[in-house]
């Protein structure tokens, strides 16, 4: 009988949990997919994107909204590093409602959109708004859905290029997770060539997945009334990814937070008492890590957080370092199952959390009003 993350697959839908669990479980064979599906795409992504980025003012803007959002918040910083670009993470969210603060005419722009199902409106229309703003605008793509609005609207469009992910990535289930981290992995191969760090990190998250379940529902177990994610650069987009996965797959029942280890003394660590848990994701690299160990000492002295966990690359079988980029995908991972064991825990349905409706898989209720200065 098949099981996943410790559970039958009867268990599992018994508890309306078995996409969730699957599409958890599923993850470091998607990002080798991944991997495959662009490098063989390298020679047209190439071709498409050196022009684009040989441009000198270029910006690139990341944009998704939820899930898909925390996926350029995660890359950019180092995507910038990389190509010595302007980019910058803007949700599709603020872009359609104030797109004159974000899409700036005078200045060539790389679009990339994050979407599971290509179908929310926010994100339909920040592709058109962009085109329509920007005098010179480009798009890629990367989508869970060949069948999505986002995608067939873009065939046969010279200024846009479709990365599409693997089909079991489509995540069935209400809360994105191997749909979070596909569209990251995706990312950053389109900009780097160099695999070995990927390898490494599908490794350790085949090694999380197979020997820290019973530590992480152990985790799980302590139910708070808060828990706190935090996390540094590219780990701060991943923050933000964990806090949203435990406040969805809790249906809200617990209350959940981020922020950088610098910027949670700046007020946020007021919310810390008896019934809140912090996981603090160590940073790899040994500048940014001294912050995080700073922070670290300093909650374990107050005292006060019902428990504090680090996840960190250098403890036991972990013990492979990569960049904080590459390790972010274990440590979503850790998040991804403390969230889903959590949800069980409250007696709720991890694939639906919400089965009365206020919240949906695909957004609904919005609707878009033309721009003033639309050119379309």
């Amino acid at each position: 009988m098949t099981h996943y993350l410790t559970f039958s697959e009867q268990e599992l839908k018994q508890n309306n949990a078995y996409w969730t669990a699957k599409e958890i479980a599923q993850q470091p064979q998607a990002w080798q997919q991944v991997l495959h599906s662009v490098e063989q795409q390298r020679e047209a992504l190439d071709s498409f994107l050196a022009p684009i980025l040989a441009q000198p003012k270029l910006r690139i803007i990341y944009t998704g909204a939820g899930t898909s959002a925390y996926v350029g918040d995660a890359v950019a910083p180092e995507i910038a590093k990389i190509t010595g670009r302007t980019s910058v993470a803007i949700s599709t969210t603020n872009i359609v409602s104030n797109p004159e603060n974000y899409l700036l005419a005078e200045y060539p722009t790389l679009v990339i959109s994050y979407a599971r199902s290509g179908n929310s409106p926010e994100s339909l229309a920040a592709v058109e708004l962009a085109d329509s703003l920007v005098d010179n605008c480009y798009h890629l793509i990367i989508t869970c859905n060949p069948e999505g609005e986002l995608a067939t609207g873009s065939n046969g469009k010279d200024n846009r290029y479709t990365l599409l992910m693997p089909q079991q990535t489509l995540d069935q289930s209400f809360a994105m997770t191997s749909s979070f981290t596909s569209m990251l992995v995706a990312t950053m191969c389109v900009f780097s060539t160099d695999s070995s760090q990927l390898l490494s990190a599908i490794k350790t998250s085949d090694v999380l997945l197979e020997n820290q379940l019973e530590e992480i529902k152990q985790q799980a177990e302590n139910m708070p009334e808060r828990v706190v994610f935090l996390g540094s650069g590219p780990l701060l987009g991943i923050a933000k990814e964990a806090a949203l996965k435990c406040l969805e797959l809790t249906a809200g029942q617990v209350f959940s937070y981020c922020e950088s280890p610098l910027g949670f003394r700046h007020g946020p660590k007021s919310l810390v008492n008896g019934n809140t848990d912090i996981f603090v994701m160590m940073s790899n690299d040994e500048y940014t890590r001294k912050y995080d160990s700073d922070l670290l000492s300093e909650l374990q002295r107050d005292g006060i957080a019902k428990s504090i966990y680090v996840i960190d690359q250098s403890a036991g079988e972990l013990a492979t370092k990569t960049d904080d980029i590459w390790a972010s995908l274990p440590y979503i991972v850790h998040c991804q199952l403390l969230s889903f064991y959590k949800s069980l825990q409250l007696s709720l349905t991890p694939d639906n959390p919400c089965p009365s409706g206020e919240v949906n898989r695909v957004v609904q209720g919005v609707t878009i009003y033309p721009h003033p200065n639309s050119r379309v």
